[in-house]
């Protein structure tokens, strides 16, 4: 049940984003199944690759304090467009829509966790 609604939420944080900022759209007449298989791939790509980015970038991190590490989620959100239905106007709109990104999905976070539909994860 966890990873259906994790996909349910990253789907939706996706849509919302498109929605929200111009800088980052699906494609003309994507769909659902779209919106969907673009969520999917978000979730292997943050589960695959970029863990790799993170330890391959940890030393400009540490010098960063950490601020790198937008850099690396708009990489991610640029290598998912590049496969998905998804279309970034560019790196400074993945940047900014990386940034969008993490703060809808922290609401909708928010909100699954106090409507209970987690099912107590912490």
């Amino acid at each position: 049940m966890g990873f259906l609604l994790r996909l349910l939420v990253t789907a939706l944080a996706l849509y919302l984003l498109a929605r929200v900022y111009s800088g980052v759209t699906f494609a003309p007449g994507a769909g659902v199944v779209s919106i969907l298989i673009a969520a999917l791939v978000m979730g292997i790509v943050n589960a695959l690759i970029r863990p790799v980015l993170l330890l391959l970038s940890l030393p400009i991190t540490i010098l960063t304090l950490g601020l790198f590490t937008l850099v690396v989620n708009a990489v991610v959100l640029l290598i998912v467009a590049a496969v998905t239905a998804l279309d970034v106007a560019g790196f400074g709109a993945a940047f900014i829509g990386a940034l969008l990104l993490t703060i809808i999905s922290w609401v909708l976070d928010a909100i699954v966790g106090a409507l209970g539909l987690d099912g107590g994860r912490d």
